[in-house]
């Protein structure tokens, strides 16, 4: 049976999945930490098992190959030509991909072009792409935006209130992210309900360690709160969500800070659940300190009120809502938080069924039957959704 890879590489780190196809099943999975640095780890897992190994990975092109020998040396594959794709997760894709895309010469280099709205991202993302193409230079290669299902927004939505010309010159606009996980959801969503994505108003929020809202509409992305970069929309675990633009100016100032990324790496790194709390990012660890600790508390009642805020203005911007997903870390797994976002709308006629938010598991719908809103746990599975996209745009058939 063929097998397709989707492929998530960082600068430092390359994380994957095989699929078989066209059943989807996962065949194995694994990744390389600390890429590029001593003592990198490589790991695979399959059947049930799990190998950890240590030694210098000095590149992507040394990752992909110790990885494909690997897949061999287990006969979890008995050669290359077993793999018929690979599809690689991209942050950015700009203004210019509407769509996932077949990796070529120029779609690589628009990708490292890009770089400049994906720093930390899009240059190790092109070295992954570029390790397979070394590797297995047969075998199509498909490249899926995590900006591309927002490109349906209209220009109400993404331009931002200042002088169009920067629109114009730069490119500045909002480009969203999680729209793989905001696209899939939503139809699993729809799958799961028996009915067209595209009769369905639905609010999506991806409440991971990054997080963002999504308003769906017919099947597109209307708008989401994410920005021109992941750092703007919610309050997350690390990351700061929308500030007042002038407190950067003062926060600087009064820090004796002269470098805008500086400034910008406390409101990713040292803000969000970890700034307000003070105990940790993680938040477990919130609900398990909040009774002792009141700013624990706080930050989580800050991070509810900021996700209840965008499903409000949602609500508005789509003249109602039929569907409420919660997925990624947080939202799939969390039955408290879920309750008490959802809760914040009983005005309108939400209801929580609180036996089946508490052992829901897997896809599940979690409202009450009488609920004006039905209101779902849709685990997301990005992974599965680049797969889809290689086979799509590759028109592979079994």
């Amino acid at each position: 049976m063929s097998k397709i890879m989707a492929v998530n590489s960082g600068s430092s780190t390359l994380k994957w999945k095989l699929y078989t196809v066209p059943d989807e099943k996962v065949v194995a999975k694994g990744m390389v930490d600390r890429l590029g640095l001593s003592d990198s780890v490589f790991e695979v897992e399959f059947d049930g098992k799990k190998i950890s190994e240590m030694g210098d990975i000095p590149d992507h092109t040394t990752a992909v190959n110790k990885m494909l020998d690997k897949l061999i040396d287990l006969k979890i594959i008995n050669s290359y030509d077993e793999i018929t794709g690979v599809g690689h997760r991209v942050v950015a894709g700009g203004s210019i991909f509407k769509d996932s895309a077949v990796v070529t010469p120029r779609v690589v280099q628009q990708i490292k072009n890009l770089s400049e709205f994906a720093p930390l991202h899009n240059p190790g993302q092109a070295d992954g792409i570029e390790a397979f193409e070394k590797i297995l230079p047969d075998v199509p290669q498909v490249a899926v935006f995590d900006t591309s299902f927002h490109q349906t927004m209209d220009p109400v939505n993404y331009l931002y209130s200042i002088p169009y010309e920067y629109y114009e010159k730069y490119g500045v606009r909002k480009f969203g992210a999680h729209g793989t996980s905001h696209r899939y959801v939503s139809q699993a969503a729809a799958d799961y309900l028996h009915k067209p994505l595209n009769d369905l108003k639905i609010i999506s929020c991806h409440l991971g360690s990054g997080a963002s809202i999504d308003a769906i509409e017919d099947g597109k992305s209307v708008d989401t709160s994410m920005g021109f970069t992941p750092l703007a929309g919610i309050t997350m675990s690390t990351r700061s969500g929308d500030i007042d633009p002038s407190l950067v100016a003062y926060l600087m100032q009064k820090l004796k800070i002269t470098d805008p990324t500086e400034m910008v790496k406390v409101l990713n790194t040292k803000s969000g659940l970890l700034g307000i709390s003070g105990v940790s990012p993680d938040m477990r660890d919130l609900l398990a300190t909040r009774d002792e600790n009141d700013r624990s508390d706080l930050a989580i009642r800050i991070y509810i009120n900021r996700i209840v805020k965008y499903i409000g203005s949602y609500i508005a911007l789509l003249s109602g809502v039929d569907v409420l997903i919660f997925t990624a870390g947080t939202g799939a797994k969390n039955a408290e938080i879920r309750a008490d976002i959802a809760n914040s709308f009983n005005y309108m006629g939400v209801k929580i069924d609180k036996e089946a938010n508490e052992n829901a598991e897997g896809t599940a719908i979690i409202s009450s039957e009488d609920s004006t809103v039905k209101v779902l746990v849709v685990p997301t599975d990005e992974e599965l959704m680049i797969v889809r996209d290689v086979v799509r745009l590759t028109k592979y058939s079994d």
